[in-house]
């Protein structure tokens, strides 16, 4: 297997295109969800069936990528999103556009495992963290656009076309990775065979450097997922807030996470990764404290929520470069496995904890108030702050530890 002949600069700016692949499928789609209800009669299974299919297809094909490499699999997951896509757009019955959403979730998981593989592949340890914050800062921008994308394409060509622009951008981006996307994957020894992992996902959960940032990434997207799926609920059914008005609060959100995520670069430049994370928990903690006093003092002002979001998106922004790099840091032969299992492990995470939330935001007249978004999140903030100033320095010990050994083996030597 031959390693790739395109510099890092053309994956660097292929990365951010490929990351949005996901906001584009999500974030574009949400708009178009009421029409897609009145037309076909139910529009939330194929949301779920897409959350579903992405979470649990991460698992194979991560172990995929690691056996035949990445781009194989990235091409394949690319020309199933777009005609996934293009199917979604014809569907007649809300099952047909559900098992269609499920199949584009399976092909995003192939697009996302392999290009996280991808930076371990071509950066070091220490540099995949800056590199995966540029990427998810392109990320943020659609996330910021394609909301406002979507809803002017239901307004005015209806809700088919925005799974047909879906398709349209699958297909260029296809067309570039075909192109300018080689193999990353680094040349397997001709002795070891094909199957041979190297320990397999024994040793990707015997990593403490994967167990501790993929919590990190995990507890944070847990905590944001709460907001995303709650919050109309928040803000429009319980505070009454218009639908137009909400329109700008996640939109708001992902501004601050896209400027969050340039600060990440420019604290991990300074004080690294360890001290950088400790920087996130404190600002995850706050906001989700600033949220909790406003649900005690005041239940009916949409304001302390707004404060402690902003604030709590500002450490989401800082956790996610550093979670997701740092979960595939010590794995460079299994970077398919381990980028698979923390992504699955975000989305159990989310899953779970947004199912459980989600019970009690949905009662009649809302007698929880706010709570059941906010306390998602102040438990992420907490475990965060656990994390980072119990848990981490275990594993800054372990790295400082190898050091002074390998500086004595030189040495010696």
């Amino acid at each position: 297997m031959k390693p790739s002949a395109a510099p890092p600069l053309s994956f660097a700016l292929l990365l951010p295109l490929l990351l949005a692949a996901q906001p584009v499928a999500t974030d574009s789609y949400l708009p178009a969800l009421p029409a897609i209800a009145t037309e076909l009669g139910s529009a939330s299974n194929s949301l779920t069936m897409f959350v579903l299919a992405f979470g649990i297809a991460q698992i194979p094909i991560g172990s995929l990528a690691d056996r035949i490499g990445r781009r194989p699999v990235l091409l394949a997951g690319l020309a199933f999103y777009v005609v996934a896509a293009l199917a979604g757009a014809l569907a007649d019955s809300a099952a047909m556009l559900a098992g269609v959403r499920a199949l584009q979730g399976a092909a995003m998981a192939a697009i996302l495992v392999c290009s996280r593989a991808a930076v371990r592949d071509l950066y070091p340890a220490h540099e995949g963290m800056h590199v995966m914050a540029r990427g998810l800062t392109g990320l943020g921008v659609v996330a910021l656009v394609a909301p406002v994308l979507g809803a002017f394409i239901v307004q005015w060509a209806g809700w088919r076309w925005v799974l047909g622009l879906m398709a349209l951008y699958a297909a260029i981006l296809l067309a570039m990775c075909w192109h300018s996307f080689g193999e990353t994957q680094p040349a397997r020894d001709a002795a070891q065979p094909a199957s041979a992992t190297g320990g397999g996902l024994r040793e990707v959960f015997a990593s403490r450097s994967f167990r501790i940032w993929s919590s990190v990434s995990a507890a944070s997207y847990g905590g944001i997922f709460c907001f995303l799926l709650l919050s109309p609920l928040v803000y429009i059914g319980y505070l009454g807030l218009p639908p137009a008005v909400y329109g700008w609060i996640p939109s708001g959100g992902s501004a601050i996470y896209i400027g969050a995520t340039i600060a990440c670069r420019k604290l991990l430049y300074r004080w690294g990764p360890f001290r950088t994370a400790r920087v996130g928990a404190l600002l995850s903690l706050t906001g989700a404290v600033i949220q909790a006093l406003g649900c005690w003092l005041l239940p009916l002002s949409a304001w302390p929520l707004l404060l402690g979001h902003a604030v709590f998106c500002m450490g989401h922004g800082i956790h996610q470069p550093c979670g997701q790099a740092g979960a595939v840091g010590d794995l460079p032969r299994l970077a398919g496995r381990a980028v698979s299992w923390s992504g699955f492990a975000m989305m159990a995470v989310a899953f779970c904890v947004g199912q459980l939330a989600a019970h009690f935001m949905e009662l009649p007249g809302y007698p929880h108030g706010a709570w059941p978004m906010v306390v998602p999140m102040l438990v992420a903030g907490t475990a965060l702050l656990l994390i980072a100033f119990a848990w981490l320095p275990l594993l800054q010990q372990q790295q400082q530890q190898q050091q002074q050994q390998h500086h004595t083996y030189k040495e010696k030597t």
